[in-house]
């Protein structure tokens, strides 16, 4: 019964033929396998930990070590993989904090390549399924240390780790776009600059009524996704329909790619935002609040929105009113991209942009738990409007981060409670669709989904949102 159910839940990826385990070899010295799991359930219908350790042990004896990614945690302790074991955690199905990257990558290179390490190491790869967080990690390392293209590696990937016609390895937009950065970072002296970022505006075309706008990022070194705003509706500028026809969406904000002349190849000196004019912005006609289906909306926030990190993620949720106190969630869609690779960084050795816009259509943003389903279309296009930020009140530096040398130590992060991953808990860690309760403190986000006479309670919190690890909104303002 446990392996019919094994089979069942690895479903598209690759069966070890010999193992009889849901792992493949990307290559001969990198494994791919899905999360093992040391308790019941799991153990039941994913990897045992005895039986991977047991597989590792007879083909490689103790030439094998984990790399794991897993924030909900791993499901087993170090000590039944030997001790032998990595940490680089960050949360199901989005890409990691850029600044894991030069640690993960060279943490395997020093593995496999180090000049005590012997013959025919390989490098054990998994998160949860073993495909886009592992996929992303391998394919960084295969870009980063190996020289291969981002086709060759994303190809490599999946026809190894899925079954013919079942689809990519690596599949979901942004870790995509992540892979891509690698490529640039790979090309352009593997040089990365961690600064914090301030989201200055969204401009959203085509957008529809009951769409609620959230700012996200890093925080805990990555474990865990921290929702900064969400937009209420005296931020929604709405465009003047009369202009619409003559309103070529995004075409009207230019890039502003104007470089920080004051960060040195060393960035030893402190830097000094520069003042940025602002891109052209439509007609305006109220801050009211209106949501009416289709407009052009711009989303301004009353005071600074500032991340910690370059990794920025915008959230979206669209909901409509449903009978009895209840709403219907129709669209769930997110999309991260990284303020220095967009600011061309790695072509400008290091210097990146110090604003910019970032921009991608509805089709084109990430899904509902790593799937390409997002329900109805929230809205047509998206800008982001972001510019890099300096607190002289509270100076950060830029941390200039590159790839540690052949032998130097590499740092790891702490992992997560390997207790705590069930599938209950996981399962809602990504929004989906369907009937929700209604909740008045959401009455200012959405008025698709508001009860109109509410009241906001003291802390503007929606009183419906479940804590779950590994994605942690401000004073938990979640859905």
């Amino acid at each position: 019964m446990a392996s019919i159910l094994r089979q069942i839940v690895a479903g598209p990826r690759q069966k070890h033929p010999e193992a009889g385990l849901d792992l493949c070899y990307v290559t001969d010295n990198i494994i791919a396998t899905s999360g093992p799991s040391s308790t019941y359930p799991q153990r039941a219908y994913r990897n045992p930990t005895d039986a991977l350790v047991k597989f590792l042990d007879y083909k490689h004896g103790v030439n094998w070590a984990i790399w794991e990614f897993r924030a909900e945690g791993t499901g087993y302790p170090d000590s039944e993989v030997h001790g032998r074991i990595r940490h680089y955690p960050w949360p199901d199905h989005h890409p990691p904090p850029f600044a894991l990257v030069p640690n993960i990558v060279a943490s395997m290179r020093d593995w496999l390549k180090g000049p005590e390490a012997p013959k025919g190491r390989v490098v054990v790869v998994h998160c949860k399924a073993g495909k886009g967080r592992s996929g992303t990690a391998a394919c960084s390392y295969l870009i980063s240390e190996e020289g291969w293209t981002v086709e060759d590696a994303l190809l490599r990937f999946t026809t190894k780790r899925m079954r013919l016609g079942f689809g990519a390895g690596v599949s979901i937009p942004s870790q995509l776009r992540w892979i891509r950065y690698v490529d640039r970072w790979t090309k352009h002296q593997k040089k990365y600059v961690e600064r914090r970022v301030e989201i200055h505006e969204i401009h959203t075309w085509g957008l529809r009524e009951g769409v609620k706008v959230a700012i996200e990022g890093y925080i805990d070194e990555g474990r865990t996704i921290k929702t900064f705003h969400i937009y209420r509706k005296h931020e929604r500028i709405n465009v003047d329909a009369n202009t619409q026809a003559t309103f070529e969406p995004l075409s009207a904000i230019e890039k502003p790619l104007e470089k920080s002349k004051s960060v040195p190849d060393e960035l030893s000196k402190k830097v000094t935002i520069e003042s940025t004019e602002k891109p052209p912005l439509p007609p305006r006609t109220n801050h009211t609040g209106s949501e009416e289906g289709g407009a052009a909306v711009i989303f301004r926030a009353s005071h600074p929105i500032v991340l910690p990190t370059s990794d920025v993620n915008i959230d979206f949720e669209r909901r409509n009113r449903a009978a009895y106190g209840w709403t219907m969630v129709t669209s769930v869609a997110h999309v991260w991209f990284n303020a220095f690779f967009e600011g061309d960084g790695p072509e400008n050795n290091g210097n990146a942009a110090i604003n910019g816009v970032f921009k991608i259509e509805w089709d084109a943003l990430d899904g509902i738990k790593g799937s390409a389903r997002k329900g109805t279309k929230a809205f047509d296009q998206l800008a982001v409007v972001w510019r890099l930020v300096e607190d002289e009140k509270e100076p950060h530096l830029p941390h200039l981060i590159t790839e540690p040398k052949l032998g130097e130590p590499v740092p790891e992060m702490k992992a997560a409670d390997w207790k705590d991953p069930s599938d209950s808990n996981i399962a809602v860690l990504g929004k989906d669709l369907g009937l929700r309760t209604e909740s008045p403190a959401s009455a200012d986000v959405s008025k698709a989904s508001s009860l109109r006479s509410a009241t906001l309670s003291p802390l503007g919190t929606d009183t419906s949102i479940v804590n779950v690890t590994g994605h942690q909104p401000e004073k938990d303002d979640r859905t």
